[in-house]
C-alpha cells in the first residue's frame, strides 16, 4: 500500500519507497512494480506523473489526474517554479553550507546550467575503518536544487567528493560495499523530502512533505543521528 500524503481533485502525491519506478521503462526490464499502476489499483483512477525521481531516490512522487493538470505542473518543473528539497546521507564532512555551481552534460553531450545549494545538518564519525582511514566519516544535508537536471543531486555530490551512500553509479564503491556487508544496506540514501509549488488549477500555495523511509532511518540510527 503506497503512502499518500497529499490529494485534492486534481493532484495526488505519495512517499515513493526506494528501488520502485516511477512507470514501466525499458531500461529497467527486471522491474514487476511501478509506482504509476500500484496507485491507480489502489486508488481505483487514473494518474499520471507530473515529474520523475529516480528509481532509487525515495519521497515525494506528485501526480496529476487530468491531462491539463498534468501538463501544467510539468511545465512548473521544466521552468525551475517548484521549490524541492532533499535529505542525503553523503561521505565525509561537508562544510556548514555550500553552493555548486557545476555545469552538467546530458546524453548528446549538450552541457546545461546546473545548480545546487545545500546545507549541513548533522555530521557522524563511526568507529568503522574504511580504507586507510581509522575511521568512517558521514553528514546528512539538505539540498535545493534550482535547477531539475538528470541525476544533478548525484552527480552534484560526487562532484565535490561527497557521494551519496548507496549511489552505485556515481559513488563510491568502497563505501557501498560497506554498507552492503556491514549493515546489509544497499539503498540509495536519498529522499525527496518537500515540495513547494502554485496549484495550476485554484492558484494555492501547496507545501507537501515526505517523512524518511524506514531504511533511511536505520542509516540514521546507525549514525546516532
Amino acid at each position: 500500500m503506497l503512502e499518500i500524503i497529499y490529494r485534492d481533485e486534481y493532484l495526488i502525491a505519495i512517499n515513493k519507497p526506494h528501488g520502485l519506478l516511477v512507470h514501466r521503462s525499458s531500461i529497467a526490464a527486471d522491474a514487476s512494480e511501478f509506482a504509476l499502476q500500484l496507485l491507480r489499483d489502489q486508488i481505483g483512477q487514473k494518474v499520471n506523473p507530473a515529474h520523475r525521481i529516480d528509481r532509487k531516490t525515495g519521497g515525494i512522487l506528485l501526480f496529476a489526474f487530468n491531462k491539463p493538470v498534468e501538463i501544467a505542473m510539468q511545465q512548473q518543473f521544466m521552468e525551475n517554479q517548484v521549490h524541492k528539497k532533499y535529505l542525503a546521507v553523503v561521505r565525509g564532512h561537508t562544510p556548514d553550507t555550500e553552493d555548486i555551481d557545476y555545469a552538467l552534460r546530458k546524453e548528446n553531450g549538450t552541457l546545461q546550467d546546473a545548480f545546487t545549494r545545500y546545507t549541513t545538518l548533522k555530521r557522524a564519525e563511526l568507529d568503522v575503518p574504511l580504507g586507510a582511514h581509522p575511521t568512517s566519516r558521514y553528514s546528512l544535508v539538505e539540498a535545493v536544487p534550482t535547477t531539475g537536471r538528470m541525476h544533478q543531486l548525484r552527480k552534484h555530490f560526487s562532484h565535490i567528493f561527497h557521494p551519496i551512500v548507496g549511489d552505485r553509479t556515481h559513488g563510491c564503491n568502497k563505501q557501498n560495499k560497506l554498507f552492503k556487508e556491514k549493515w546489509e544496506m544497499e539503498t540509495m540514501l536519498l529522499h525527496a523530502s518537500y515540495l513547494n509549488f502554485t496549484h495550476p488549477i485554484t492558484g494555492e500555495n501547496v507545501t507537501i512533505h515526505a517523512s524518511i523511509q524506514p531504511e533511511f532511518a536505520r542509516a540514521m540510527q546507525l549514525m546516532g543521528w
